[in-house]
């Protein structure tokens, strides 16, 4: 490496909580992680880590950051419970708030880039009366930060797909015009067809070579039934692994045990992933089982003071602590697993590459005052620095009150 190659160096940190060492950055790459001072700085940014821990940038694997009331006065819940009622509150209050809308989604990123996060999958709504107006405005939210955080996009039909004529139309379009993945919703309770949905969605992906992502809320044995059909479709079309998501998945825990092994093991086999919020009201997905299984998950934040829920804050370290409080996670290796999925294991949801405190990563580094990564966890610590893609962010320059 020449000197001049080096554009900053991020000084006396402790990677993933070993010995002190020197991140050196050339470009938006990690050149190489050294001892301390051996790398003069030759031109260099130098930032001063002060040995705090240093870990990848956080990953939201489940987003749907343009559809957001952050940055607008307090919004109070209204509308009706339930899927349905959400979606027609939401459909009545949306252009009030312009959502979907650019500086909506830059808000909400802007958000995530001061909690740590670096690089996001986010769901965006595909309806008749947007259009594919939403992701429009979310490539252009992530081009308003210079591209800090990295998207993966997945064309949402939030308000179904059979039961809306021409929202298959709108996916396929989205699918030949650059979108990562195609998603679903609840096949048999919004469409009451899981087999027309599902076939639809599926053919436009082994058209196009986009993934797929499904949203799925149906519960125990009906939920169950989805996952099969989603399998069985992977299986007979040869969708390559980790192109088919299922997130949320409250089936996977409702059912017995044995259900769920054979579920998983199949999921292991034809590389189908999938992602949680960690809602707190239900039992999460068993890290150990999952594991033992060779099935990855990620961890995201789902909306962010939308229309849906006023919780929600963007932090993934945060959603991450909520999935090991609620699903009694306390031993140390459980608890730096927790972590590893929240940073280094999730950004394969969004991109193929390394993400990790290694030479040749994207230079995504989240420094926090924290004795090591459970410790972090389990308190929740403020971010102190924030390195995306080789540029640094002070996350008390990023903060805004949500309401201004």
């Amino acid at each position: 490496m020449v000197d001049d190659d080096v554009t900053l160096i991020i000084r006396d940190v402790r990677p993933w909580g070993g010995e002190r060492a020197d991140v050196v950055v050339a470009g938006s790459r990690i050149a190489e992680v050294t001892a301390p001072g051996t790398v003069p700085a030759a031109g260099a940014t130098e930032v001063r880590g002060q040995g705090h821990l240093a870990l990848p940038g956080l990953v939201n694997t489940h987003a749907h950051v343009d559809k957001s009331w952050w940055g607008h006065p307090w919004e109070s819940y209204g509308g009706e419970g339930g899927t349905e009622g959400r979606i027609a509150h939401e459909r009545a209050r949306r252009d009030a708030l312009g959502i979907p809308g650019e500086a909506v989604a830059t808000r909400v990123l802007r958000e995530s880039l001061r909690t740590g996060t670096t690089r996001v999958r986010t769901h965006v709504d595909v309806d008749l009366g947007l259009g594919l107006r939403g992701i429009e405005a979310v490539r252009a939210a992530a081009s308003a930060l210079d591209d800090a955080i990295e998207l993966s996009i997945v064309a949402f039909p939030q308000d179904g797909v059979l039961r809306r004529p021409g929202v298959l139309d709108l996916l396929r379009r989205a699918a030949e015009t650059g979108v990562d993945h195609i998603g679903g919703l609840d096949p048999s309770l919004i469409d009451r067809d899981p087999v027309g949905q599902l076939d639809g969605v599926f053919d436009i992906a082994a058209d196009t070579g986009c993934g797929i992502d499904v949203h799925l809320h149906e519960p125990a044995e009906l939920g169950a039934f989805a996952f099969d059909l989603v399998l069985d479709r992977v299986e007979r079309l040869g969708i390559a692994p980790g192109k088919v998501n299922v997130a949320h998945g409250f089936a996977i825990v409702d059912v017995d045990p044995v259900r769920r092994r054979d579920l998983l093991a199949r999921m292991a086999g034809l590389g189908v992933t999938m992602t949680t919020v960690a809602p707190v009201r239900l039992r999460q997905l068993p890290l150990h089982e999952f594991d033992e299984a060779g099935v990855r998950f990620g961890f995201g934040t789902d909306g962010i003071r939308d229309l849906w829920s006023p919780y929600g804050d963007g932090d993934v370290l945060g959603i991450a602590w909520q999935y090991a409080r609620a699903g009694g996670v306390v031993r140390d290796e459980d608890l730096l697993r927790v972590v590893e999925i929240a940073s280094r294991d999730g950004a394969r949801f969004v991109t193929g590459e390394v993400h990790d405190l290694v030479a040749g990563a994207r230079a995504d580094v989240v420094l926090v005052d924290a004795e090591n990564p459970m410790d972090a966890l389990v308190r929740r610590v403020p971010r102190s620095l924030v390195v995306a893609g080789g540029r640094v962010f002070d996350p008390a320059e990023l903060a805004e009150r949500p309401w201004e």
